[in-house]
């Protein structure tokens, strides 16, 4: 969620589970904190985030990219892995949630 501010982004992931939950969707969480790396602090700490949340994705029957996704450089490649393994998609910008690839 570049670009975002902390508060910009807890308001637009609580709207999103919201939404995704009343749909009866059970929501995986993919915002980790630092902590939450396996191993010290280092390296190409982004690619350590994005793995996990790949890891994340494998467990998952459907996705959810929000408005501004093709903006973010990890939802480019969340994206990309998820349509390449027929992940179902879901668009915050499709009304009825059925924007399937």
């Amino acid at each position: 969620m570049r670009g975002l501010s902390e508060e910009e982004i807890g308001r637009t992931r609580d709207a999103a589970i919201r939404n995704l939950q009343a749909r009866g969707y059970q929501v995986l969480n993919t915002l980790f904190a630092p902590d939450e790396l396996p191993g010290p602090l280092g390296g190409q700490i982004p690619i350590r985030f994005l793995s996990k949340s790949i890891a994340t994705m494998s467990r998952c029957s459907a996705v959810y990219f929000c408005k501004g996704w093709k903006n973010a450089r990890g939802c480019r490649i969340e994206h990309a892995v998820a349509a390449e393994y027929g992940i179902p998609i879901l668009y915050e910008d499709d009304e009825e949630m059925i924007g399937y690839v």
